[in-house]
């Protein structure tokens, strides 16, 4: 049994952190709202901080899933941070999806301080957080993934070691480059679909068993035929790590085209009113440009 913290009860978190306080360790937990705190207890025991270093104090792990660079460093080195009060030797493994710059800045901050820092984004959604099946995708220290990974498998189906710090938030780039254009490629096909007068289900139907399956075919085409994007992970979210991923890919001079455009059209989502309408919203845009 270990002491744990999780620090962030968002979409993700909250599951997350259920998953831990059923698993039986001693988990306290920190959120911004402290409403949401008292939500998780009273569905999952445990205890409420009231900061995010009391969550941190006495800690052997402490995970955090927040929204951003400046969610992350106010958690950790704000007032009241994390770091001011993590113990030497306890793991901090981080969920966020942040840049590479931050990430860098709070591993240095650990390896002076005397703990270890894993950057582990996630992926699989709320369904995934829900049903305890995230991919998760770690960059640090070997030996600090290997006292983790028993930890992150309570609620992951793989939790992979990348490589060096930084390399958990790089793969998960790589994630989201994909799902980009997955989600247009598919977006396009529903598109043709319509306007050829098809029956976009019998042509997943078809099309799903071949070449063309994946996840986001599964999981979203029939929202996407109803036009229902209320659900999953939503196009503002999606847009910060996309320019994530492109001033990445300045930096190490990759070439990211189709991704740029997503991008783009994503803005063009949000225009629609779209800000928090799942990522499969693309096609709405495409609809949109018939009118």
């Amino acid at each position: 049994m270990n002491n744990l913290a999780f620090i962030g009860l968002g979409v993700m978190g909250f599951p997350m952190a259920g998953h831990l306080a059923k698993s039986g360790h001693n988990l306290k937990v920190y959120n911004r709202n402290p409403h949401k705190s008292k939500k998780w207890r009273s569905e999952f025991g445990g205890q409420i901080a009231a900061t995010p270093a009391e969550a941190a104090e006495g800690a052997d792990f402490v995970m955090c899933c927040v929204g951003n660079d400046d969610d992350l460093r106010e958690v950790t080195i704000g007032a009241n941070g994390a770091f001011s009060k993590i113990g030497k030797g306890s793991v901090f493994v981080d969920h966020t999806t942040v840049s590479a710059r931050v990430t860098k800045e709070l591993f240095d901050i650990s390896v002076d301080s005397g703990f270890d820092f894993i950057d582990a984004p996630i992926s699989g959604g709320q369904a995934g957080a829900i049903n305890g099946l995230l991919s998760i995708m770690c960059g640090g220290d070997q030996r600090a993934f290997n006292k983790a990974k028993p930890i992150l498998e309570i609620y992951s189906k793989i939790c992979k070691r990348i490589g060096e710090s930084g390399a958990g938030q790089q793969t998960k780039m790589c994630n989201q480059i994909a799902i980009a254009g997955l989600v247009q490629g598919l977006s396009e096909a529903l598109h043709f679909a319509e306007k050829a007068g098809l029956d976009g289900r019998d042509v997943v139907e078809v099309i799903s068993q071949g070449a063309a399956g994946s996840w986001q075919m599964e999981n979203r085409y029939e929202t996407m035929l109803d036009n229902n994007f209320d659900h999953g992970f939503a196009v503002d979210w999606m847009r910060k790590d996309l320019k994530i991923c492109l001033e990445a890919s300045d930096q190490i001079g990759a070439s990211l085209p189709v991704t740029a455009l997503v991008n783009d059209f994503y803005k063009d989502v949000q225009k629609l009113g779209g800000a928090r309408w799942d990522t499969s919203s693309l096609i709405a845009r495409l609809r949109a440009l018939e009118k």
